[in-house]
């Protein structure tokens, strides 16, 4: 056959077809934006997560700049502020650190700072300006809060610091301020650059450069952070500028932003296959709706593509018209797809945020959203449409006059039967007279009843005692407020004293109130325990490989022969809740003072029940201070997380002595936390007390309650119902519309099949009742498959969703399955006659007429 140029023809033909099926028109382009909506949702939620983490990591590092150069000298800094690498800079000079006994919970630098560098660290005034004069300063309302002094320009604000070796006090004018970050690493206090230059006038910042180990004083270095093009290879650009200004990073320190490393965003095995899934969900989802429409339609114009062949038209033509309809509805269909889409994303974002425990929320418009969303959905439409329209290249006109619906079925045997003509066997075996048809149909209704199966077992799955008495042990928790934030954690901050103690124990219905004193220090392994070291930390070795991050961290100490101590004072109730995992807890020889339980290194396994020291062995301990003092091993075992510094050190390990003895042994003994419960009546107005204390007396002080973590777990489940129920709503959509589309083309292409078993002596009520039973058999087979291939496939899903969840233990379920039946017979009930009611208001003679 000749092939002509008829491109526009073929365009035109592409056109009338579409217009000849209006309903099914309707059909595809919410089929086509409900994809879209799914594929943008996850996109949008995805893509501003990420940019979340980014904002949540840079407020952690203390800047949004690529990279730094540290410790600069003026004839460093000189040659390599203006290369051709840098976008733009800013830079810092030091001046030194506040003293101020009000400060000493939080770090305050004082520094001169360029306005764009003042950008770059989140600290440019949003109230007033940078300072100009000499005696000018502006800072964050956590100093300013800190030093008591009202959020007023002109006020007056004290420092103390040191200028090599010298102790200083100026008083300046609040010329700025800014609201402070607790997350961030430290507090600034901007100084003019008049300051800097009568201040500072006289530093050799040479000499100080080669003399920071001895005095450990920076004054007058100069930082400088930088800006590139992109944040592609940050590290080897730092380096390149170095190279070309004559230096090595032996000369000057660099550091990268690792919120832009990629490889700081951790995410679990659990979370990848949840997020493949998801994806795959969609894939699949769209892909039966769209290729169910197309393949229906097909069947449903054979002899309109027959008659097309008869006149010329070529397979690959008939395939231009099959994708041009595509194209067209996709045309209309994705942009209304991506918009509510990316609107339904945003609702949702604060909910997936949360599973993170990101607290920074930004908004991503970024275009890849929707480029990537609009490409997912084209890339199913072409699959989904692919295979109707080859089928449709391949009818041929002798196959178009006979086609009649129904699949090849071979060889047919005749059957003598006496019930054969009843609708309920009628019924099965129209279904399946294309069972391909069929099984994607009951396959779309299927999977959205298994997600919202998965999306219900994860959510009961959640065990809230579980989630709480990880969290706490009581019904009250109070430390500084750095303690509770794993980004900053605890070192040694006096913040909690015994003053804030005795202030709680006057509360009315105090059952009881405990301490967790903590101090950290070296500790010098003796020659038994050395070898313990060396033995284990080589088998872990053969087990684990060189390269893990324990082993590394392990190898440094035991070549100097010393571990690192986590020692704990604890109160008689809490010694109580330790977790003893070898040996036996005495809780009259622990008050003793003589004995110590013993935590585990942390390069061990977790089952491991070992340490440096065995249960009846000696440790000899010697503080800071110079006192020493030996103990008995009475245990080894582990304080519960919830009360713990919250941080570990590969080779380190735990001690564990009662609080007089720390007391006694430790100089300025700080408490790190204090536990206390309550009785329940007055919990709320402990709750209400504990928040206008911090509030009004110590906003640096924070406290965490049963209530907290009961919030908590509600916003947690919260989230993965929310999601997952909006996800299943619209997968279900997608299912039921696939499935009124199916009966409606059924039913439409089967008029003629209906006129004849009427004209014959059907009455319209029998009719009604083999449609009926046709609606029933899809929602039985529906079930089926949910109950048997679902219920494998909804616990994948789980496990790898919610598998990974510390407090989640896996139910085998099908309540939802139950609840959705109903729905389900009522659908497959109503929708077969409501269709043959509205498709078919022909008369019998009408509809026979039709039958060539």
């Amino acid at each position: 056959m000749i092939e002509t140029a008829n491109r526009r023809s073929i365009y035109k033909l592409s056109i009338k077809s579409l217009k000849a099926n209006k309903l099914r028109n309707i059909f595809i382009i919410i089929s086509i934006a409900l994809t879209t909506i799914l594929f943008t949702c996850v996109f949008t939620i995805g893509m501003s997560m990420l940019k979340s983490i980014e904002g949540s990591t840079m407020r952690q590092v203390g800047g949004s700049a690529h990279g730094s150069f540290k410790y600069v000298t003026n004839e460093e800094f000189n040659k390599i502020k203006d290369h051709k690498l840098i976008k733009e800079f800013g830079y810092s000079i030091m001046v030194g650190s506040a003293d101020n006994k009000e400060l000493i919970t939080r770090s305050t630098e004082i520094r001169y700072g360029t306005d764009k560098e003042a950008e770059f660290m989140f600290s440019k005034p949003t109230e007033g300006r940078m300072p100009e004069k000499e005696n000018e300063l502006a800072t964050d309302t956590i100093v300013l809060d800190k030093l008591g002094i009202p959020h007023e320009i002109g006020k007056k604000v004290t420092l103390s610091y040191k200028i090599n070796g010298k102790q200083v006090t100026d008083t300046f004018v609040l010329s700025g301020y800014w609201e402070g970050d607790k997350v961030a690493p430290a507090s600034l206090a901007w100084v003019s650059d008049e300051f800097i230059k009568t201040r500072l006038a006289n530093i050799d910042t040479n000499y100080v450069k080669k003399n920071i180990k001895e005095s450990n004083d920076i004054a007058g270095l100069i930082f400088v952070d930088v800006v590139f093009s992109n944040s592609f290879n940050i590290k080897g650009k730092l380096l390149q500028i170095l190279k070309d200004s004559g230096y090595t990073e032996n000369d000057i320190q660099t550091g990268v932003n690792w919120a832009y490393s990629i490889a700081n965003f951790q995410v679990d095995f659990g979370t990848v296959l949840g997020l493949l899934g998801a994806i795959i969900l969609i894939l699949l989802s769209g892909y039966l709706i769209i290729y169910n429409i197309f393949y229906i339609s097909v069947a449903k114009d054979t002899k309109f593509y027959g008659m097309l062949k008869t006149i010329g038209t070529t397979e690959k033509q008939i395939k231009i018209i099959v994708k041009n309809q595509a194209r067209i509805l996709s045309a209309i269909g994705i942009p209304i797809g991506l918009f509510i889409g990316y609107i339904l994303g945003l609702i949702l974002l604060p909910f997936a945020m949360q599973v993170l425990s990101i607290t920074q929320k930004s908004l991503s418009f970024n275009p890849l959203i929707f480029i990537g969303s609009a490409l997912f959905s084209i890339i199913t439409i072409s699959i989904s449409c692919k295979k109707p329209a080859k089928i449709a290249s391949k009818i041929s006109p002798i196959e178009a006059v006979r086609y009649t619906g129904l699949s090849k079925l071979g060889k047919r045997k005749i059957k003598n039967s006496t019930n054969g003509a009843k609708a309920s066997k009628m019924a099965l075996s129209n279904i399946f007279r294309n069972f391909k048809k069929a099984f994607i149909v009951m396959l779309s209704l299927s999977l959205s009843i298994i997600l919202l199966n998965s999306v219900y077992t994860i959510v009961t799955g959640f065990d809230m005692e579980k989630y709480i008495s990880h969290n706490m042990i009581s019904d009250f928790a109070i430390a500084d407020a750095a303690y509770f934030n794993p980004s900053m954690g605890y070192k040694g901050q006096n913040t909690l004293t015994e003053n804030t103690i005795k202030e709680i124990s006057s509360l009315k219905g105090l059952e009881h109130i405990s301490r967790i004193y903590f101090k950290a220090q070296y500790h010098k392994l003796d020659t038994k325990a050395l070898k313990w070291f060396e033995t284990s930390l080589k088998k872990e070795e053969k087990l684990r490989g060189s390269d893990d991050f324990y082993i590394k961290e392990s190898k440094p100490e035991l070549s100097k022969g010393q571990i690192f101590l986590s020692i704990y004072g604890l109160d008689k109730t809490v010694g109580n809740k330790l977790k003893i995992v070898k040996g036996n807890f005495d809780a009259e020889k622990f008050s003793s003072g003589n004995y110590v339980v013993i935590g585990r290194p942390y390069f061990l396994e977790s089952d491991m029940k070992e340490s440096y020291y065995e249960v009846g062995d000696t440790i000899k301990i010697k503080y800071d201070n110079e006192k020493e003092k030996s103990y008995k091993v009475l245990a080894i075992g582990e304080i519960p997380y919830n009360i713990s510094v919250r941080f570990f050190i590969s080779c380190g390990i735990d001690i564990y002595i009662p609080t007089d003895e720390f007391k006694t042994v430790v100089d300025n003994p700080t408490i790190m936390t204090a536990i206390f419960d309550m009785e329940d009546k007055y919990i709320d107005s402990t709750e209400k007390y504990l928040t206008d204390y911090i509030k009004t007396k110590n906003p640096m002080l924070e406290y965490k309650s049963r209530k907290t973590f009961e919030k908590e777990f509600a916003k947690t489940q919260s989230t993965y119902r929310t999601i997952g129920y909006s996800l299943s709503f619209i997968i279900a959509l997608i299912g039921i519309l696939n499935f009124v589309n199916s009966m409606i083309t059924n039913i439409i292409s089967r008029r003629q099949e209906h006129a004849m078993l009427q004209s014959i002596g059907m009455t319209r009520k029998q009719l009604y009742k083999l449609l009926i039973f046709e609606g029933l058999y899809y929602a039985l087979f529906t079930i089926l498959i949910v109950c048997t291939l679902g219920a494998a496939i909804n616990y994948f899903i789980v496990k790898a969703v919610a598998g990974s969840i510390w407090f989640f233990t896996y139910h085998f379920t099908l309540t939802p399955v139950l609840i959705c039946v109903p729905f389900l017979i009522v659908f497959s009930l109503a929708i077969p006659v409501v269709c043959y009611t509205l498709g078919n208001k022909m008369s019998i003679v009408e509809r026979l007429r039709e039958i060539d």
